[in-house]
């Protein structure tokens, strides 16, 4: 049974994380061209914005794909998240949130339950 839950967290950390890098992707692009115009939802600026942004969608993300310092890794992921969901899209309609509150759902589990065996972390 164990492995079952090993093999299920590892296709929820594996396939949420290379979801989330076609978000962070770009951004990392973005950053690393010298295209520093990103929206300022918490007021920190447009740059230090897209820089963390850059590290809750592409950074942590990686760590999370291999499994290396997993649930350390989901906490920037989550605050994107929340920021995403709260400052930038809190007015829109539902399934315009529904994607930051999906990938909320999922990096928290991910959190909780950690890794899995099939992970950096485990060996």
């Amino acid at each position: 049974m164990m492995m079952k839950k090993d093999i299920g967290l590892g296709i929820l950390r594996i396939g949420s994380a290379v979801l989330m890098l076609t978000h962070g992707i770009p951004k990392f692009s973005k950053l690393i061209s010298g295209d520093l115009e990103f929206g300022d939802p918490i007021g920190l600026g447009a740059p230090v914005s897209l820089f963390l942004a850059v590290i809750g969608e592409f950074v942590c993300p990686i760590f999370v794909l291999i499994g290396y310092k997993t649930r350390w890794a989901t906490i920037p992921i989550l605050i994107t998240m929340l920021v995403a969901l709260i400052f930038v899209h809190f007015a829109d309609p539902f399934g315009k949130m529904e994607k930051a509150l999906v990938y909320l759902l999922i990096f928290t589990v991910i959190l909780i339950m950690g890794p899995g065996k099939y992970s950096i972390d485990r060996k």
